[in-house]
């Protein structure tokens, strides 16, 4: 990868698309400027038919989170309450939702810290991947807030109501083992071999069948709302697109000659 100044770089290599956060010297915090940057690059990725996203930061921090810059300005304006709020919509709150609802997977890739709105863009991909120097904490209380960005959503559907409230209520930052332990983290890995092994991961999913994915994504996406017959009709759906994809027929013959199959995503 190239570096630059972009405040987010892009590269994309055998279907998995790299989106990095290149603000090392604020800790990426979630600045306008770094939601827009994450935005268009996740346009770029539909546009050249990524398979795979991962999300990474630059400098030893995945994301510091919310821009505190922004927040003590709006302390010492006069700026009305209801124009902060429509900001944190514009900016971090549809940054998170686009993510989530990313058409393919998507991996956070956190080597160091995510913190407040951090974290909640780390949760707010399919996976998390450590490594053994990550750490991750909703710490809005820290800066006298109440959560945003997803975290009363996220966070109690992964961890329980229980933890998730002692999370929030105690600002406290944890460490990789923990985060793991809690199922915040699929994956801790050692630093000397991080970027390896994230990549191997990145390029299982990227290799797999991408229209079946895309539609399992959506199924566990929503499931959680639904009765078990809504659920399976909705699969039953689901696997009808499926059976027309190149590569549900790829898979059945791979299977039938005894072989790894060759998924093209289409």
């Amino acid at each position: 990868m190239v570096m630059s100044d972009d405040p987010v770089l892009f590269d994309l290599e055998e279907g998995v698309a790299t989106v990095t956060l290149n603000r090392p010297d604020r800790r990426n915090a979630l600045s306008s400027e770094i939601a827009d940057g994450i935005l268009d690059s996740l346009d770029r990725a539909a546009d050249e038919n990524a398979r795979c996203v991962v999300i990474d930061g630059a400098g030893g921090a995945f994301s510091a989170g919310g821009d505190l810059d922004r927040l003590k300005r709006r302390i010492e304006s006069d700026r009305p309450v209801e124009a902060a709020v429509r900001e944190v919509e514009r900016t971090t709150h549809h940054l998170v939702e686009r993510v989530a609802k990313a058409p393919v997977p998507t991996i956070a890739k956190i080597d160091g810290p995510a913190v407040g709105a951090g974290a909640n863009l780390a949760i707010a991909c399919d996976l998390q991947v450590g490594s053994d120097r990550s750490s991750i904490g909703f710490v809005f209380r820290t800066v006298g807030l109440s959560v945003d960005s997803g975290t009363s959503y996220f966070l109690p559907r992964i961890v329980g109501e229980n933890v998730a409230k002692e999370l929030v209520y105690t600002g406290k930052i944890l460490d990789a083992d923990r985060a793991l332990e809690l199922g915040l983290f699929n994956h801790v890995f050692p630093e000397a071999d991080f970027d390896d092994r994230v990549r191997e991961l990145a390029h299982e999913i990227g290799s797999g069948p991408t229209v079946a994915l895309r539609q399992a994504k959506q199924l566990l996406g929503s499931g959680f709302g639904k009765s078990l017959e809504t659920a399976l009709h909705d699969e039953a759906v689901a696997q009808g697109l499926v059976f027309e994809s190149r590569d549900h027929r790829e898979g059945v013959e791979a299977f039938f000659d005894g072989r790894d199959p060759d998924f093209e995503g289409r």
